[in-house]
């Protein structure tokens, strides 16, 4: 049983029915579809993240989120009927001698994992992204690392096509939709889901994919107790046609989110989103204000929930950081003080230009660990007795193939020796035709 039709939950039931010969399955999902939660197009930057310009990745962890990314590359240009993704050039710009320095290291470091991967001037530059360069003192240095071979995605298109290859095989689907899980409890020969309406399912095995909520059920097995959540929450401002492609900015190591990046919605190239602006929201889920409760359940009135996040949230870096993301919630002075972070990538972008966009992205689950006071911003997953929690920070969307072969192959060992997964025609199958 899979809880949760994000594009976590609706990758790794794919690949439980078309590579393992598990008889019969169960999705559940609140929704009344598919990736309708963050995996929405409206709820997240909508990118296909390789490592190449993400300059928080080091070249090892750029080399794994690549290989893991190209799973997912490779199903979606096999689909490319389907319109899942828009093929869209991408770079990183570095703005002034310091930047510039450093942009060039990381190219050295990093050109053998990305053969396409270009190190480009001002005047390739201004080819390629004219208006990252109109308007900029001519002195300063300029240098990106430039690749051809981009993708933006959409995360909740490419669940439902998850599901709608998993129902074309012999598998045994049941989907359960509008069905909000209130419990799960171990029984006899597997585990019990009960949902809030009263009805309760059975399973042998059971993949909790439900993001932030995953740590909450997690708690009442009595796992991971020493983690809380930091529930980061991201707003876009848009303006009409300002790039060609995404454009990434240099990244703070200790908060990887903090940059602002333009990217082309990937349902009309010609809006720009900026963003993302980060905010603290003490709920698990955007908008579900009955999570505000769940949120506090998790931490609780505990002293080392309090401590690990005041010796987190009172470091300078985050204080000025979050100071800025107030700021710029303010009617009218808000979009005035973006505006000059905006500009840092395009710097003639007027006032007028720019919007507040309605659709904002969904919770970012940080994990804290209370006994070592840090914040962790990668993967997260805590594995039971033939039980699953899938957190799934970013990259999660982007690794979320790669994540359902992890998940495929430890169901499929719960399960006995009866069961068999097909690793090996996963992989054939989800290759790329021209590798990045």
């Amino acid at each position: 049983m899979i809880v949760g039709g994000g594009i976590i939950g609706a990758a790794t039931l794919y690949s439980l029915a078309r590579y393992t010969n598990a008889s019969r399955i169960a999705l559940i999902e609140k929704n009344k579809q598919i990736g309708a939660g963050v995996s929405h197009r409206g709820q997240n930057s909508q990118t296909l993240h390789f490592g190449d310009i993400e300059t928080n990745y080091n070249a090892e962890k750029a080399k794994k989120v690549k290989a893991e990314a190209e799973l997912l590359a490779g199903y979606l240009e096999n689909h490319e009927h389907e319109g899942l993704y828009q093929p869209i050039q991408k770079l990183v710009l570095a703005i002034g001698t310091k930047e510039a320095k450093e942009l060039r290291e990381r190219f050295e470091n990093i050109t053998d994992i990305f053969p396409k991967l270009r190190l480009i001037e001002r005047a390739k530059i201004a080819q390629l992204e004219p208006k990252l360069v109109e308007g900029r003192d001519p002195e300063t240095e300029l240098v990106a690392l430039f690749n051809p071979d981009g993708h933006t995605v959409d995360y909740g298109k490419t669940a439902q096509s998850f599901v709608r290859e998993a129902r074309q095989t012999d598998t045994d689907i049941d989907l359960f939709f509008n069905q909000k899980v209130a419990d799960v409890a171990r029984v006899d020969n597997g585990w019990q889901v009960k949902m809030e309406n009263g009805s309760s399912l059975r399973a042998k095995t059971v993949l909790m994919a439900v993001g932030a909520a995953s740590l909450r059920f997690a708690h009442k097995q009595g796992l991971r107790k020493s983690w809380i959540l930091l529930p980061v929450a991201g707003n876009f401002f848009c303006a009409p046609g300002q790039v060609n492609g995404k454009v990434y900015m240099m990244q703070m190591e200790s908060i990887p989110f903090a940059a602002v990046h333009a990217d082309p919605a990937v349902d009309n190239l010609q809006e720009t989103q900026f963003g993302p602006l980060a905010k603290i929201l003490p709920m698990l889920e955007r908008g579900s204000y009955d999570t505000v409760g769940d949120f506090f359940k998790l931490a609780r009135p505990r002293l080392d929930a309090l401590k690990a996040l005041l010796s987190i949230g009172l470091q300078p870096v985050y204080l000025q950081y979050m100071a800025k993301q107030v700021l710029y919630d303010l009617p009218y002075l808000g979009r005035a003080a973006f505006l000059r972070e905006a500009r840092k990538i395009i710097p003639n972008l007027s006032y007028s230009d720019l919007m507040e966009k309605k659709r904002h992205s969904g919770i970012r689950p940080q994990i804290v660990d209370t006994r070592e006071k840090s914040l962790s911003f990668g993967e997260a997953k805590i594995v039971g007795e033939n039980i699953i929690f899938d957190i799934t920070p970013s990259p999660g969307a982007s690794v979320s193939l790669a994540n359902a072969k992890k998940n495929t192959a430890e169901l499929v060992e719960f399960l006995g020796e009866s069961f068999q997964f097909d690793e090996e025609a996963f992989g054939r199958d989800h290759q790329r035709s021209e590798h990045t």
